[in-house]
């Protein structure tokens, strides 16, 4: 399992090399990396889309063992990577949620899908106002790691609910303002 905790960081390593590869100052020696990242990425693509169309000629055997593979961390990351996930990215964020819905529930808290478009997903996160501060920021940061685990292709997360309430009960102006009716602002 040590291999699974250091394959986000090696993703992150990767882009950076990636776009390490933008400053390299002889167009060649650039041109060269790009086509051979390109052919690696080609080839992997290629490979993966073969596995994942054997076993679905095997059947209902082979789909439930694709299903079972999408759902391990590393290979769902390489398959949203290729555009072979089984699973659109709404439906893998509606999984995770239940998914985490009882450790949500240990924390006081749940959530759920809001919206889902254009790789735009928000969420609504409920702590029935119990929680302080520190506490919020636990809880996004665990809604995040686990939504950014399910779905690395989203484009963005919003998470709503999740904002510290004041101190001194006080509510500001700007608050009241952009929580009132577009017709009233």
């Amino acid at each position: 399992m040590a291999r699974e905790t250091e394959f986000p960081s090696e993703m992150q390593r990767i882009g950076t090399l990636v776009r390490e590869l933008e400053t390299i100052a002889d167009p060649a020696s650039q041109s060269t990396a790009k086509e051979l990242v390109r052919l690696l990425m080609n080839m992997h693509e290629a490979g993966l889309q073969r596995i994942l169309e054997t076993l679905a000629k095997s059947g209902e055997l082979g789909s439930g063992m694709i299903q079972e593979l999408s759902k391990d961390p590393i290979v769902s990351g390489l398959l949203v990577l290729y555009d072979l996930h089984p699973e659109d990215l709404q439906t893998r964020v509606e999984q995770k949620l239940r998914g985490i819905s009882s450790a949500l529930f240990r924390m006081g808290a749940e959530a759920r899908l809001v919206s889902s478009a254009d790789g735009l997903v928000r969420i609504r996160v409920e702590t029935g106002g119990k929680s302080c501060g520190s506490t919020l920021g636990q809880l996004q940061k665990f809604v995040e790691d686990a939504i950014y685990e399910a779905a690395p292709d989203l484009s963005g997360l919003i998470l709503e609910g999740l904002e510290a309430p004041s101190a001194s009960g006080f509510v500001g102006v700007e608050k009241l303002l952009s929580a009132a009716p577009s017709s009233l602002a």
